[in-house]
């Protein structure tokens, strides 16, 4: 009995390991082998070992976009975000951070979608998505995940050709089963309210160049895997999906702007296996327990070259956990708002560098041993402290402290290795969040 149960042990351990290192990739064929040297190749080129060129740049436009805010106070006495939530706003249109002021309050915005391509920042600055290719309009919400339809959301996003994909009118889509996607894509929601809920998510597994914007991403289910089309030439056997909102797996130039999500089976958006290259901006996440994964194993060191911004997002009502959790990489917080949490904020294992940057942290109110922003997992304090995790220019309230480790002076020595968003004082966040999630755009408006 005892061999017996080893053997099953040893089994399932062994299944559990190949879905990690494979995705959830039934049949690792000539395609997927194809694929996932090429992710390699577009990753390793994303890499940035030296962007201090492109800090600069962004800090002129974040100070430039923060002075503006200053001067107009009296226009935005009506937008300040108490603590309870926020509070609707119905004045003209107002950009309140660098990224949004690329594009938005302009009342020809739907005429020109494409200039969201020429505004992403951070480490996926230069993701384009769609920009190279047509429009594509989803005019039918059903899912057929082995036959798409054309005119629904799959059949856009296997074609091989970048496409720019827009939606013809407000609707909820249930996929079936994971949306697997392909390279060179926008899906864009402005102008109508798409709901991507009750059903799989979305899986962005060795692609690059992807910008996901304007969706409400929420109750996601666990696929059941099967025959899945992951391209217009290429269908092949899935396990089990994890039932992530969003996955990010071996890919690279990915930027996540503007989405709103909550209840999600696993995680709300997770990076893994390489994945470098990524802005996750202007979105707003609620009702979840463990909210982002950078990072799936300690043992994972492909993760080493992984660079992610977190930046101008709030973090909102009945979160616990994982804003984000870490292993490996080097992850940027900019001017987040952390207005809950229930058990930490920023966490990791595998000394990651975490730089948090003019973010405000709210601590539940009523619980001593819920005020530290920090967790580190699996390693002792004479380990741990050698970690670069720094935090410089946050706000912190109701007795919110972050623990901070490693040289003190670490940014001073490592600017080559920032993603060019610097940050504005933690007190201007509320304003610089104030317009998180997917917007209520409307064609011929300002957005």
């Amino acid at each position: 009995m005892e061999a017996t149960n080893f053997i099953y042990l040893s089994l399932l351990l062994f299944s559990t390991f190949f879905v990690a290192i494979n995705g959830h990739i039934g049949e690792f064929d000539e395609v997927w082998r194809r694929r996932a040297q090429e992710a390699d190749e577009w990753a390793q080129k994303a890499y940035k070992p030296d962007s201090m060129n492109v800090t600069f740049a962004f800090a002129k436009q974040t100070m430039e976009t923060v002075t503006e805010i200053k001067e107009s106070r009296v226009a935005l006495n009506g937008t300040r975000r108490e603590l309870r939530g926020k509070r609707r706003y119905d004045g003209p249109c107002l950009a309140t951070n660098p990224i949004d002021s690329c594009w938005r309050c302009q009342g020809n915005w739907a005429d020109n979608r494409k200039r969201l391509a020429d505004c992403a920042m951070g480490f996926a600055k230069g993701t384009t998505g769609g920009k190279d290719g047509e429009i594509y309009v989803v005019t039918d919400n059903s899912d057929d995940s082995s036959n798409p339809k054309p005119g629904t959301l799959r059949y856009g996003v296997i074609q091989k050709q970048p496409l720019w994909i827009i939606f013809a009118r407000s609707m909820n889509i249930r996929l079936t089963q994971e949306l697997i996607m392909q390279s060179d894509k926008t899906i864009d929601g402005r102008g109508v309210i798409v709901h991507i809920a009750n059903g799989a998510g979305i899986m962005l597994q060795y692609v690059k160049n992807v910008i996901i914007h304007g969706l409400r991403i929420h109750d996601i289910h666990v696929g059941s895997g099967g025959m899945i089309r992951d391209a217009v030439d290429h269908i092949g056997q899935r396990t089990q999906s994890d039932g992530d909102g969003i996955s990010i797996f071996g890919s690279s130039n990915i930027w996540v702007d503007h989405v709103s999500m909550r209840s999600c089976y696993d995680g709300l958006i997770d990076a893994v296996e390489g994945s470098t290259a990524i802005t996750i901006s202007n979105s707003h996440f609620t009702d979840h327990n463990e909210v982002m994964l950078f990072g799936a194993s300690d043992s994972s060191s492909i993760d080493q070259r992984m660079q992610i911004t977190v930046a101008f997002n709030h973090f909102g009502k009945r979160l616990i956990q994982r804003m984000p959790r870490c292993r490996w990489g080097f992850i940027h917080v900019v001017n987040n708002d952390y207005t809950h949490w229930n058990m930490y904020a920023i966490g990791g294992s595998q000394h990651p560098i975490i730089i948090s940057q003019g973010n405000r942290f709210v601590a539940p109110p009523n619980d001593a041993f819920k005020k530290e922003v920090t967790k580190r997992d699996y390693s002792p304090e004479s380990v741990w402290k050698q970690w670069p995790w720094r935090s410089q220019g946050d706000l912190f309230m109701n007795g919110a402290f972050f623990v901070e480790s490693g040289d003190p002076d670490w940014t001073k020595k490592h600017f080559e290795l920032f993603d060019g968003i610097s940050s504005a004082p933690g007190d201007q966040v509320t304003w610089i969040t104030r317009f998180s999630g997917a917007l209520n755009c409307k064609i011929g408006q300002p957005c």
